[in-house]
């Protein structure tokens, strides 16, 4: 027996769940309906199924459920309107796979967990990079004690020039839509963080600033044309012929964006372990270094996705660069030795089939468990803190009771 899906937003992120539910999982999945407010993009999607599904407009959203008797509502909306569509589905009596972060603020997070516990019903957050063998083999050496009692976490996450620059060309350049990056995107570094440990986060101070794009970016005095979305017909299409008005490629340069490109964040958890943590989105390489501190040692990962932009580059296709990763450990009184992982360059490390294999029923890799609405909620608190705490110029302290 089938279990039945449905999509609620249509860009582009919603194709992976469409070629998954049509192509690798058909034989146990079934997807039976798209909704969007355009009806553009739904024409587009539905073109590219194997075969048509009923669409609706979002507004329909609850009787497209009833209709379709949805079992399963996959929710890949702008950020901002998630919650909405995660309760009425809970309170349809559907269980959600949503697109990460789960919301945007304390109120829409709260009303969230609300209907969770009234339903009964289950939320999962789509948390790909826990899947990532990396990642996972991360977690197993500190659940190990490889290194001990845990003291502290250094985390750097650097976002190209190119790819950096797409959270600005797009509708996350407003907060009000995205929460900005520390909530849209490090939502995904919060998560493991917290996995790895198994902890929570217990208080925030952090530092952000607009520094690179923007109308007073320090970027702005390179040549424009470094800037550009570039042409990828397939994608161009969900985005030319709305009648929504929105533009995909957006100036990066342009007045009127509100969230941040380099934010540093301090995070202490309640077993007394502190996380220091920088995002940067204008580098000139792609990857990041997490550095874990313990009571016997110290583990090190360091990930290259890309160590350059070429001046012609455009688009976000990646280069042709291989990508590496290199895990090592380094006992105290004791040589370092590294630790042999596959790099996996398609996906996410290979997070985005691992976790699709996992949520969409064949079960999960040993050792990872799928991130729940309580682990969304967890990382999304770290992020929400740190924007009050960039507001305020104040730690702020973390409630776990909301």
């Amino acid at each position: 027996m089938h279990t039945r899906y449905a999509i609620v937003g249509t860009g582009s992120r919603a194709e992976m769940f469409t070629r998954a539910l049509t192509g690798p999982h058909r034989d146990t999945c079934a997807l039976v309906a798209l909704a969007d407010p355009e009806p553009h993009r739904l024409a587009v999607h539905n073109a590219r199924l194997p075969a048509p599904v009923p669409t609706y407009p979002a507004t329909e959203f609850r009787r497209m459920l009833h209709e379709e008797k949805v079992d399963v509502a996959i929710v890949t909306t702008v950020d901002r309107v998630h919650d909405e569509y995660i309760v009425a589905a809970l309170e349809a009596g559907c269980d959600v796979l949503t697109e990460k972060p789960m919301t945007v603020d304390a109120q829409r997070c709260a009303r969230i967990l609300d209907a969770v516990r009234r339903t009964g019903r289950r939320v999962r957050v789509t948390f790909n990079y826990r899947y990532n063998p990396f990642h996972e083999t991360f977690k197993r050496l500190i659940a190990e004690g490889e290194i001990g009692e845990v003291g502290s976490v250094h985390f750097e996450w650097l976002l190209d020039v190119r790819h950096g620059a797409d959270y600005f060309r797009r509708w996350h350049r407003a907060k009000a839509n995205s929460g900005g990056l520390l909530v849209h995107k490090s939502g995904h570094h919060f998560d493991l963080v917290n996995w790895w440990l198994d902890d929570d986060p217990v208080s925030v101070y952090a530092q952000g600033r607009l520094f690179f794009y923007g109308s007073e970016g320090t970027g702005a005095t390179a040549p424009k044309e470094r800037f550009a979305l570039g042409e990828d017909p397939h994608r161009d299409v969900l985005y030319t012929g709305t009648g929504d008005g929105y533009r995909r490629d957006q100036d990066v340069f342009a007045p009127g964006i509100t969230i941040e490109d380099d934010l540093a964040v301090l995070v202490r958890y309640a077993r007394g372990a502190t996380m220091t943590y920088h995002l940067t989105a204008y580098a000139p390489w792609e990857g990041y270094r997490v550095m874990v501190n313990g009571s016997k040692g110290r583990l090190e990962l360091e990930v290259v996705e890309t160590d350059h932009v070429a001046p012609g580059a455009t688009g976000l296709i990646k280069g042709d660069e291989p990508g590496r990763a290199t895990l090592r450990v380094h006992p105290h009184w004791s040589e370092p030795r590294e630790i042999p992982i596959p790099y996996e360059r398609e996906g996410h490390g290979g997070g985005d089939a691992r976790m699709l294999a996992d949520l969409l029923g064949a079960g999960p890799p040993s050792g990872v468990a799928a991130a729940e609405a309580a682990d969304g909620a967890r990382a999304l608190r770290i992020g929400l803190a740190a924007n009050e705490s960039i507001a305020s110029g104040l730690p702020v302290r973390i409630r776990h009771d909301a």
